[in-house]
């Protein structure tokens, strides 16, 4: 979906890029998804090894898969597993009323930069902030640190249930800064207790290992 945005990318061009793609990959995988992962397979060619690979090792899997395999795939991993949530403001505060302010902050920082989402997305989902990151690179990188702890027991879930949608967050993590003291004592909290008031889902981190780090940051 096109979008209005009054702003020019002024950040590193391979980061928009990688943004893009990330966001094509985690969308639903609907009739035109077999366009989407090739022009993704385009892309990762011209992106950093450590940003690439695991999105070639996506794309790889997903043009072997039978397209209606796929789908099915997406909404049991996306849609039925909340520990797998593509919603951002979900690790931060649960299903709390903060939830509601964070969605609201999200969607004013999406106007104040020119734009607009469509009345059908919530402005957390994951595909919605990559989106923006990729047309405001400055901004987006913000809100994506933001919730780098979210992000980070998001793809240990996938790797956990051995999701080919890791390798996309693997990506994700690979264009933003290394996890590191506090970073990795919030991944940790959120691990052991959840998000607020809800729980459910999180017990297999009780004591979550990280896995091979691949946040080593794009060059610049």
């Amino acid at each position: 979906m096109k979008r209005k945005n009054t702003r020019t990318a002024r950040a590193e061009p391979r980061l928009s890029h990688a943004w893009q793609a990330q966001s094509l990959l985690l969308a639903y995988p609907d009739e035109e998804f077999e366009q989407t992962l090739a022009l993704a397979a385009r892309v990762a060619a011209t992106l950093p090894d450590p940003v690439a690979r695991p999105l070639l090792r996506f794309t790889a899997h997903a043009e072997q898969t039978a397209p209606a395999d796929l789908a099915a795939t997406y909404v049991t991993t996306f849609d039925h597993r909340k520990r797998c949530c593509l919603y951002l403001t979900y690790y931060a505060h649960g299903d709390t009323r903060k939830r509601g302010i964070g969605l609201l902050r999200l969607k004013q920082t999406y106007t104040a930069a020119g734009w607009r989402l469509g009345d059908d997305e919530l402005p957390d989902h994951l595909a919605v902030v990559l989106e923006f990151a990729a047309t405001d690179p400055a901004t987006g990188a913000r809100l994506l640190t933001e919730h780098r702890a979210g992000l980070e027991l998001l793809r240990l879930a996938l790797n956990d249930d051995g999701s080919p949608w890791a390798h996309v967050l693997d990506s994700v993590s690979a264009t933003l800064p290394t996890l590191a003291g506090d970073d990795r004592e919030a991944v940790m909290r959120l691990a052991a207790q959840g998000p607020p008031e809800e729980q459910v889902g999180l017990d297999p981190y009780a004591a979550p290992v990280f896995l091979p780090d691949p946040v080593v940051g794009v060059p610049r």
